[in-house]
């Protein structure tokens, strides 16, 4: 019987990975291995196999392990066209949100003081784009995929006469806006972002509804330099800081950007590594040669169990260098809109001198 060999591809704003798989020969055996990582980088590497198999069971573990990839994005076309040929291909719509860049207080404190950089508040929900299209009204995800939004938004976007798409974070019921990336069939990403929000004001302004709410902005430093402090004694999430004159650019930079955020406390998606007992699970985060752990957290008694290989979002004080485990880890919730390989280690804040348990 002849080896099977498979490579996928996946692109998403920055990201551009790879994810090889393949059958291969160990004597009268098989076994299924794999590598993974960003294209044009050495891969990492490893197996699905920790024995040699007959080929019946190898090219089962060969097409789970396939199926698996493609149901998260991954194509064989090297396009990296997300969801290409797969039952999630007719949810794609092609419109990414712009992601954002962690920034330190060292940093924030220069774009407090810089005229050309405003200032919002980080929301703690979900994000979303909000289209209308004359009667169809749907969300779209941070992967592009279309999905369903509260009932009340829907009555709210029929609320407006003119078709759009708009950037937000729905917290329960309600959408909190900050950008727009088309309104009336016009193209505004290609405009400063100060523009577009004038343009969303507008927007936000013709409809007569309270799910669709405006993200305040503070301009002036004076006001940036409130904003902040507000939030931060209001224990919220953190601040985002935008720059007046740019475009909108769909995915993440891999460092900097236009659009930056500093958070309060740290946040991690990180993927279930094992269920506990007493209502607790195992995190793990990819590391340089695989999944590891980054320690256990309690599940609440309002929040269900999630599922072995289900994306988590944890808070939490900071993580030891020696270990990787983070400190004091609060469970958020399951994230459908992160998959796995974007858990990464490098995501961690680690403790430093001068923090104290």
């Amino acid at each position: 019987m002849s080896a099977q060999s498979v490579s996928l591809y996946y692109r998403d704003g920055s990201s551009d990975k790879v994810y090889q798989c393949a059958i291969e020969p160990a004597g009268q055996r098989f076994v299924v291995n794999f590598a993974y990582g960003r294209r044009g980088s050495t891969l990492n590497t490893g197996t699905k196999t920790n024995v040699p198999v007959d080929f019946e069971a190898a090219q089962k573990a060969f097409t789970k392990l396939v199926n698996e990839k493609k149901s998260k994005g991954y194509t064989e076309g090297e396009g990296g066209t997300p969801y290409q040929h797969t039952e999630k291909e007719v949810r794609v719509t092609n419109v990414l949100p712009q992601l954002l860049n962690p920034i330190e207080e060292p940093q924030v404190e220069k774009l407090i003081r810089d005229d050309n950089w405003c200032a919002q508040e980080k929301f703690d929900g979900k994000r979303i784009l909000l289209q209308k299209e004359g009667a169809a009204i749907h969300g779209i995800n941070r992967k592009g995929l279309v999905v369903g939004v509260p009932s009340l938004l829907v009555i709210a976007a029929k609320a407006f006469k003119s078709d759009f798409i708009i950037d937000g974070e729905c917290i329960g019921d309600v959408l909190r806006v900050f950008d727009v990336l088309s309104c009336d069939g016009e193209d505004l990403r290609s405009i400063a972002y100060r523009q577009r929000l004038a343009a969303l004001m507008n927007l936000v302004a013709s409809g007569q509804q309270r799910q669709i709410l405006l993200a305040h902005t503070a301009w002036k430093t004076s006001e940036k330099d409130e904003l902040f402090t507000t939030l931060r004694e209001q224990k919220k999430e953190g601040i985002v800081f935008k720059r007046a004159d740019a475009h909108y650019v769909a995915g993440r930079p891999n460092s900097g950007g236009t659009q930056l955020k500093h958070k309060f406390y740290a946040t991690v998606s990180a993927v279930v590594g094992a269920i506990n007992s007493k209502r607790s699970i195992q995190i793990q985060l990819l590391g340089d040669w695989g999944f590891v752990s980054a320690g256990n957290v309690t599940i609440p008694a309002n929040h269900a169990v999630p599922k072995v290989n289900q994306v988590v979002e944890v808070r939490y004080l900071y993580a030891f260098p020696e270990s990787g485990c983070v400190y004091q880890p609060v469970f958020l919730g399951v994230r459908s809109d992160v998959l796995p390989m974007d858990c990464s280690k490098k995501q961690l804040k680690f403790k430093t001198s001068e923090d104290e348990p």
